[in-house]
């Protein structure tokens, strides 16, 4: 179980018949003067270092916005690391490699939230699984590069740069855990669909993955400088106050880069979580922690690279849920659901287009048809663009997640957001995943993600998907249905494509 990796040895464990590695650095820590910085190489360590436990958590706020993790799990700046799945038998042939990116709105998540997270895919597929941990919040996802100075350079996309280090980590040491490193398929739900499409997009990724799966990636959550050079702006007149430092100029980059670089982690997060429950009725439409385009290592929106051909052309796997905005209740609506959020979207464009989507919108703004509403024009719109775009270039599967347990039927959240991660991790038979199935709906459910999880896995192994599940392209979109009993359909809700067109067509 010792294995030789950049930095050193480590020594793994072997738990219900796989091979586990945790808690693997991947860059340096990104502490003191790496603060803010992009990811340094890995530090060495001399002797055997035990690899039996996760690392710290990326610091995040345990009682914001989103639920972040228990105090009983550890939580540092000192965050990048990775942990390896691999089949407890040997193998002749190196295995394909599935690395998984976690989502949770670039703000909470880690590589340890979802209980034995990828042991089912190993176990069934014979690959080898690997997910990481990234720099949320404003410590990886708010833009401070206009705070530079020759004294005290900040960077920018700092947890995209992490996910690209963790990578090529992933390229230079996966083959000591019997992985193939020209056979990787990077896949991502949510945030970490997002951070699928756009790696897509960075240069500096391409040859790192042969293949793609994004899940309800926001896609276009992707903002030019000077927005997020706004947002980085006010972050800073917010942590100012949360110190209690009335001295700081939000405008001066050495007062702000001073700020930032002392501030306590603590006072960084309560600021992020401040900054993020304004920003929705601020910014309508807008998320703000999100990779922001530097003309460098982003040079590009990840929908222009698309339509350009300038993305990697790699096959790719995407996809919605149903109902993805039914999620997005009380203090998770970061949505476009409410009616002044929604006016402020329809004031952006003509008076005929406003009237053709709300005509498809029953009801607007009553809460289910805002949450639908909120939900295609943050997941499902920007979706069908990379699909459509993508194909033109390379092998595009679509899908669309609609199975739902009986009891998210009668609270009216359906098939929404994040629920096809019950059923590609195998969380049904978690006591969530029970309640879940308790009013029926649990065994078809289990059964639809068995076909998911058989398709994901023919995917990472040879790009293949099965013969049932036709390529997508701007022609016929062909599109696969996971429901009770899987179905192919042509431009679902294309009524609603056509004025999502005409709404929004910079998209």
């Amino acid at each position: 179980m010792r294995v030789r990796v950049s930095g050193g040895e480590l020594e793994g464990v072997v738990r219900r018949g796989l091979r586990m590695w945790r808690g693997i650095p991947y860059a340096a820590p990104p502490v003191g003067a790496l603060r803010f910085r992009a990811p340094a190489p890995v530090e060495p360590w001399s002797g055997v270092r035990s690899a039996a436990e996760f690392g710290p958590v990326a610091p995040q706020d345990r009682n914001g916005q989103f639920a972040g993790p228990p105090t009983s799990v550890p939580m540092s700046e000192d965050c990048l690391t990775l942990n390896v799945i691999a089949p407890a038998g040997e193998s002749r042939e190196a295995r394909p490699v599935m690395v998984f990116i976690h989502g949770g709105a670039y703000s909470v998540g880690s590589s340890r939230e979802i209980r034995k997270q990828g042991e089912g895919l190993v176990r069934q597929g014979g690959i080898v699984f690997v997910n990481l941990n990234y720099r949320l919040g404003a410590l990886g996802y708010l833009d401070f590069s206009t705070f530079s100075t020759r004294a005290r350079t900040l960077e920018s996309n700092l947890g995209l740069r992490d996910q690209v280090a963790a990578l090529e980590w992933v390229r230079d040491n996966i083959a000591q855990f019997g992985g193939d490193p020209a056979n990787v398929t990077l896949f991502g739900e949510s945030a970490g669909g997002n951070a699928v499409t756009t790696l897509l997009a960075v240069p500096a990724a391409h040859g790192l993955f042969a293949r793609a799966i994004a899940q309800s990636s926001p896609a276009n959550a992707i903002y030019p400088h000077d927005v997020t050079a706004g947002w980085a702006r006010d972050y800073v007149e917010l942590l100012s106050e949360a110190v209690d430092n009335s001295s700081t100029d939000s405008t001066s980059p050495e007062d702000a880069g001073a700020l930032l670089a002392a501030a306590d982690v603590d006072d960084l997060v309560r600021a992020t979580t401040r900054m993020q429950l304004l920003t929705p009725d601020r910014a309508p439409g807008t998320v703000v922690l999100a990779p922001v385009i530097d003309g460098t290592f982003l040079p590009e929106r990840p929908l222009d690279a698309f339509k350009s051909g300038r993305a990697a052309r790699v096959p790719l796997i995407v996809g919605t849920n149903d109902r993805e905005g039914s999620l997005f209740r009380g203090r998770l609506d970061i949505l476009a659901t409410t009616p002044p959020r929604i006016r402020a979207i329809f004031a952006k464009t003509r008076k005929r287009s406003r009237k053709a989507l709300k005509a498809l919108y029953p009801g607007l703004p009553a809460r289910r048809p805002a949450a639908d509403f909120g939900g295609d024009l943050a997941f499902w719109y920007p979706t069908v663009k990379v699909a459509e775009r993508h194909a033109r270039f390379a092998e595009v599967h679509f899908y669309r997640f609609d199975i739902a347990p009986r009891l998210l039927r009668l609270t009216g959240h359906d098939a929404t957001h994040g629920l096809e991660l019950f059923a590609l991790f195998d969380r049904m038979d978690g006591l969530f995943g029970r309640m879940l199935g308790m009013l029926g709906g649990r065994a078809a459910f289990k059964r639809a993600g068995a076909r998911m999880q058989a398709q994901w896995l023919r995917f990472a192994h040879d790009g293949t998907v099965g013969e049932h599940w036709p390529k997508y392209t701007a022609r016929t979109r062909r599109t696969l249905i996971i429901d009770r009993v899987d179905r192919v359909e042509e431009d679902p809700r294309g009524e609603r494509r056509v004025a999502w067109q005409a709404f929004v067509p910079h998209v």
